[in-house]
C-alpha cells in the first residue's frame, strides 16, 4: 500500500517568552503530505500563541479542547485525518514542554499525576457508553497500588520490544535469515513480516523466517491494509502452518465489522490494528464488537496525548493487550512513554505487551531511544523524547536546509543521495 514512501515529519517547536524550556512536536508522514500537513498545524496557531505557560502546561487539556473545538476546522474532519493529526503535534509539543518544566520523562509524569487530574484531560464526549469517568478513576486508582515498585523495575528491565527489521518486503531470503537471527540474539522473542503482495512468495518467507528463528519466537505478520474480508481470512489461514502471532491491518482500518469476521475466520491468529485507527471512537467500536485481540495505538496519527490516554483507559477497562505502532520518524521515542505509564500507572502489566521497535533514523533526535537485551530502555530526560538536533533541522529542513540547497543548486553528493529517502523534517 505504500510503495515509495520519503519519510518525512512535519515539526514545530513552542518558545516562551522567558526563556525556559522549548516544546518540541512532530507528525510523521511518508512524503509530499508533508506539506499539506504543516499547512494544518500553521492553521493552530491562533490558538496557541500568546498563552500562558503555566496554564497550559497545568492543563494540557485546555488547549486539547481549543484545538478539537475549533469549528471550521473540525469541520474538515470532524476529529480526523490531518487537521486531527496536526492537532496531536501541537498537544504532543506541550507535554513535551509540561514535562521539561517539571523535570521529568512524559511517562513519568503521566504515572505520578493524581488520577482526577488525568481523568481531567479525558474528552469522554462519544465514548461514555463504553467507559464513564468514574470507570476510568476507579482504573488509574487502580494503577497507583505497586506503582513505585513497578516504576523501579521498569528502570532495571525496560519494556518489551519486537523488531520488525527482518520482516521488510523485497529482502532476499538470505538477508531475512541473517537479520532474524540478529534478532534473536540481540534478545527480542518477537519479529514481523510484511505480508500481502504475493502469496507464494508469502508462503516462503514465512517458512524460512520460522525455519530460521525456531518455535519459540513469536512472529507477526503485517499486511498493511492489503486486503478485502474474505481475501484476508483466506490468505492468512494459508500462512497458519508457520503459527503467526497476529494479522495486522489485514483490511481497511475503518472496517469495524470486516475486523471483527476476519477474527472469527482466522482464531486462533490474533487480529491486530490502530496505526491508521482515527480517533477514540473507533476504538471504542473495535472493543465493543469483539474485532480485534491486540490494539496498537499510534503516537502521531490521534489528537496527541490526551486521546490516547482516553484510548488506554478504553483498552484497560476491555483488559485489551496494547502493542503500539512505530518506527517511521521519531515514533519509537514517543510511544515508548505511553506503554511505560500504562504499565507503571493502568494496567501494571508487560504480559502479551510489546512496543515496535525499527532501527533507523533515531540518531536524529536528542534522546533517541535505547534498546537493551530486547527492551527498550525507559527515558530518564525530562520530556517526551521529541526534541531533533539542530544540525538535522538545519540540514533537512524544507525548503531551506542545506540538503535541499544543496539539491536545488544540483551540488548534492552522492552519499547525501540518499538521506533524502530517510528525513525531511
Amino acid at each position: 500500500m505504500n510503495p515509495d514512501p520519503d519519510y518525512s515529519a512535519a515539526y514545530l517547536v513552542l518558545r516562551t517568552s522567558d526563556d525556559g524550556p522549548e516544546g518540541h512536536g512532530f507528525t510523521f508522514t511518508i512524503g509530499r503530505g508533508n506539506d499539506v500537513q504543516v499547512a494544518a498545524i500553521e492553521a493552530l496557531r491562533g490558538h496557541v500563541v500568546g498563552r500562558s505557560v503555566d496554564e497550559l502546561c497545568g492543563d494540557p487539556g485546555s488547549l486539547y479542547r481549543d484545538l478539537i473545538g475549533d469549528s471550521q476546522l473540525r469541520w474538515l474532519g470532524p476529529e480526523k485525518g490531518v487537521m486531527h493529526m496536526a492537532i496531536g503535534a501541537v498537544v504532543n509539543a506541550v507535554w513535551d514542554l509540561a514535562a521539561k518544566r517539571e523535570g521529568k520523562p512524559l511517562w513519568q509524569l503521566l504515572a505520578d499525576a493524581d488520577p482526577e487530574w488525568l481523568v481531567s484531560q479525558v474528552d469522554f464526549r462519544y465514548i461514555s457508553d463504553a467507559l464513564t469517568p468514574d470507570e476510568a478513576l476507579e482504573l488509574l486508582r487502580r494503577g497507583k497500588e505497586g506503582a513505585a515498585e513497578r516504576a523501579q523495575l521498569l528502570l532495571e528491565r525496560g519494556y518489551p520490544a519486537y523488531t520488525t527489521s527482518p520482516g521488510w518486503l523485497g529482502y532476499s531470503d538470505e538477508k531475512l535469515i541473517r537479520l532474524a537471527h540478529q534478532a534473536v540474539a540481540d534478545g527480542f522473542t518477537q519479529i514481523k513480516l510484511k505480508v500481502g503482495a504475493d502469496l507464494e512468495d508469502d508462503i516462503r518467507r514465512c517458512r524460512t523466517a520460522r525455519a530460521a528463528v525456531g518455535p519459540d519466537i513469536r512472529i507477526a505478520i503485517d499486511a498493511n491494509q492489503r486486503w478485502n474480508v474474505g481475501e484476508a481470512i483466506e490468505w492468512t489461514n494459508a500462512l497458519a502452518e508457520f503459527d503467526p502471532y497476529w494479522i495486522e491491518e489485514p483490511t481497511s482500518p475503518d472496517d469495524v465489522l470486516g475486523h471483527a469476521s476476519i477474527r472469527r475466520g482466522v482464531t486462533p491468529i490474533k487480529v491486530a490494528t490502530g496505526e491508521h485507527v482515527q480517533n477514540r471512537i473507533i476504538f471504542k467500536q473495535l472493543l465493543q464488537a469483539g474485532a480485534i485481540d491486540v490494539l496498537q495505538l499510534d503516537s502521531a496519527r490521534v489528537a496527541g496525548v490526551n486521546e490516547n490516554l482516553a484510548i488506554l483507559l478504553l483498552a484497560a477497562k476491555f483488559d485489551m493487550p496494547v502493542c503500539p505502532h512505530a518506527g517511521g520518524v521519531g515514533l519509537c521515542e514517543l510511544v515508548q512513554h505511553l506503554s511505560m505509564f500504562d504499565f507503571v500507572a493502568l494496567s501494571g502489566t508487560t504480559e502479551d505487551r510489546v512496543i515496535e521497535f525499527v532501527d533507523h533514523l533515531h540518531d536524529h533526535f536528542l534522546d533517541p531511544v535505547v534498546i537493551e537485551a530486547g527492551h527498550y530502555r525507559a527515558p530518564t530526560l525530562p520530556g517526551f523524547s521529541a526534541e531533533m538536533h539542530a544540525a538535522t533541522i538545519a540540514t533537512f529542513e524544507y525548503p531551506k536546509g542545506e540538503f535541499w540547497a544543496a539539491d536545488l543548486a544540483g551540488t548534492r553528493q552522492p552519499a547525501q543521495a540518499g538521506a533524502e529517502k530517510e528525513l525531511t523534517a
